[in-house]
């Protein structure tokens, strides 16, 4: 199973920790959905709204999804905290996905509906050209 995954295209998301789970330890859990004509991700972003959320493109491919904001304390200083498991104070989250190499990154649109941020990433479906490159071989250099 290991060789599969180290040989998987997307292997860095799984492999490199920064790039599977968020900095903060928060729960910004994510589907991975691809279809024919598109890569669509979902990602968990309760209590975040649009301008909380940054989506950028670096190196060429590297998809970064970072969140900050505050999650407000609704109970104020005369509560008596039991459970805090959903946090309180400063918010932040941040992943990084490998895209594959045929997809159209000027394309890219994003949206935060219901505590859920979706990114559609479209497909490239123009063919590249050969990367192998045939090397004359002479008798001398």
């Amino acid at each position: 199973m290991a060789d599969v995954i180290f040989g998987h295209p997307f292997r860095r998301l799984f492999w490199s920790p920064p790039l599977y789970r968020d900095w903060s330890g928060s729960t910004a859990l994510m589907d991975w959905l691809e279809t024919p004509t598109a890569h669509i991700f979902k990602i968990n972003v309760p209590g975040y709204s649009k301008e909380d959320i940054k989506v950028g493109i670096r190196d060429g491919n590297i998809m970064q999804i970072k969140g900050e904001g505050i999650k407000e304390d609704s109970h104020g200083k005369d509560g008596v905290w039991h459970v805090a498991e959903r946090g309180t104070g400063r918010a932040e989250f941040s992943r990084e996905i490998e895209l594959p190499e045929n997809v159209k990154v000027e394309q890219i649109k994003a949206q935060v509906e219901h505590g859920v941020l979706t990114i559609v990433v479209p497909k490239d479906s123009t063919p590249k050209p050969s990367k192998v490159r045939n090397i004359n071989i002479t008798s001398k250099l």
